[in-house]
């Protein structure tokens, strides 16, 4: 009989607490929903709880999950125990190498150019734009063509002979 108030199940009272724990602090949260998903199998007492623990530090210690006879090697296999096979296998994962080692080659390349052809096309708009800017800069500084010689127009004083 369990006489945990709170017992590690689906209710509103825990769905409640797991929530306010996430708004409070993101680690209670976790730790409420935790006791949610996992609380029964430690039911409720330490001393559970330390057993289960301990069954799973001793199945990870114990190598029963590892394949037998395989050591640690760069791929996470070791021998196969036939020397030929090893031999391909090794032939096989090298070339695999030299392909990946070609392809991120080709990769580097296809950024460099693009990173190019993002630079041409800055420039091209950059001297478009400043070519338009100079344009428009060199059509307001000149005189117009119908103001030059034209008595009619007063320029606000400026080279005004006082012809009256």
């Amino acid at each position: 009989m369990t006489t945990a108030i709170i017992k590690p199940q689906w209710s509103p009272l825990t769905i409640a607490l797991m929530v306010m724990g996430f708004i409070v602090f993101w680690p209670l949260g976790l730790a409420v929903l935790g006791y949610i998903l996992w609380g029964e199998k430690f039911g409720g007492s330490p001393e559970k709880a330390q057993s289960y623990f301990n069954k799973g530090r001793a199945w990870c210690t114990s190598g029963k999950h590892r394949h037998h006879g395989w050591q640690n090697h760069r791929y996470g296999m070791g021998s196969s125990g036939n020397a030929a096979f090893d031999d391909y296998r090794s032939e096989q994962l090298k070339r695999l190498e030299e392909e990946r080692a070609r392809l991120d080659a080709e990769i580097e390349e296809f950024h460099e150019y693009m990173a190019n052809l993002n630079k041409a096309k800055d420039r091209e708009e950059f001297d478009r734009f400043m070519n338009d800017r100079r344009g428009s800069r060199q059509g307001y500084t000149e005189p117009k063509p119908d103001d030059h010689n034209n008595g009619d127009h007063n320029n606000n004083g400026w080279n005004n002979n006082n012809n009256g």
